[in-house]
C-alpha cells in the first residue's frame, strides 16, 4: 500500500494538528486494520488516521493494537526512506509487541516484551545497543527542532551540550538505528501513543530503555516527551540534563 506511492508525486492534506496525511497513510492503515480485525475481532484498534474502535479513549482494554501507518510522512513526501510503519500490541495499556517496518529498504525490527529484538534487512547491522557508551561520547538524535515547545528547546540544548554530536531527522527509523547501536540517545517531544508504543519492546529487547524526560515509563497519560537510551545506565545523567 505504501511502496507504489513512494516518490510518485502524491499530494498531502494538512490535518487539524498541521501534520500531513496522504492516500498512502490512509490505505496502509485500512489494510492493517482489516488484517487485525480478521484475526483478532475482539481486540481494540487505534490508528493515527482513523482513530479508535472497540475501546475507550485511553486504549486500556485488555488487548489494543496501535498503528501509525507512516511515521514520518514528511520524509515520505520528500522521497527519503527514513520513515516507517509502526504496529504495537498493548495488553492492559502496556506494549508487549512492537514492529518497525521500512517498506522501501526492506528493514524490519520486531520486539516482543521479555525477548531479544529481531532485525531483518539487506543493509546489514546487528541488534544490540551500545551499552558501554558514556554521555560525552554519545550520538544524540531528534527528528526536528520544530517538535519542541518553547520550554523544551533550552532543555534539549542542555542535553546536546553534554554529548559528542547531534543529528536531525529519522522519525521511527532513528529508534531502529539505536537498536542497532548506531545512535545512543534520542530525545523528542509531542509524541502520541501511536508514535512510541511499538518502539518500547524494540528498544528494550535490544538492551536500551525508553522513558519520558523524567525517567518514568511511557503510558497513555504521558506528556509526549520521550527519551531513548542505548545505555540505560545513562538515565540519571540524561534526565538531569533535561531538567
Amino acid at each position: 500500500m505504501i511502496r507504489p506511492w513512494f516518490r510518485a508525486g502524491v499530494e498531502a492534506v494538512q490535518k487539524s494538528d498541521q501534520s500531513p496525511v496522504t492516500i498512502a497513510d490512509r490505505a496502509a492503515e485500512a489494510a492493517i486494520r482489516t488484517v487485525i480485525a480478521a484475526h483478532f475481532p475482539d481486540h481494540a484498534f487505534l490508528g493515527e488516521e482513523d482513530g479508535l474502535q472497540q475501546a475507550d479513549s485511553a486504549c486500556e482494554s485488555a488487548f489494543c493494537w496501535v498503528c501509525d501507518p507512516i511515521d514520518g510522512t514528511r520524509a515520505f513526501l520528500t522521497g527519503r526512506p527514513s520513515f516507517g510503519t509502526l504496529i504495537a500490541l498493548l495488553e492492559n495499556g502496556v506494549p508487549i509487541l512492537g514492529l518497525i517496518d521500512q517498506p522501501i529498504t526492506g528493514e524490519r525490527w520486531l520486539g516482543v516484551r521479555g525477548r531479544p529484538t529481531r532485525f531483518t534487512g539487506p543493509l546489514g547491522g546487528q541488534v544490540g545497543t551500545r551499552r558501554g557508551t558514556a554521555l560525552a561520547q554519545a550520538e544524540l538524535s531528534c527528528t526536528a527542532p520544530e517538535i519542541f515547545e518553547a520550554d523544551d528547546t533550552p532543555r534539549f540544548a542542555q542535553l546536546a551540550r553534554r554529548v559528542k554530536r547531534v543529528s536531525w531527522g529519522g522519525d521511527c527509523y532513528a529508534y531502529g538505528l539505536l537498536a542497532l547501536g548506531q545512535i545512543d540517545v534520542i530525545a523528542e517531544a509531542t509524541l502520541k501513543i501511536w508514535d512510541w508504543a511499538a518502539l518500547v519492546p524494540v528498544i528494550e529487547g535490544a538492551g536500551g530503555s525508553l522513558t519520558d524526560w523524567r525517567g518514568r515509563p511511557l503510558s497513555a497519560n504521558s506528556d509526549g516527551h520521550a527519551l531513548a537510551l542505548g545505555n540505560p545506565a545513562l538515565l540519571p545523567e540524561a534526565v538531569a540534563a533535561l531538567n
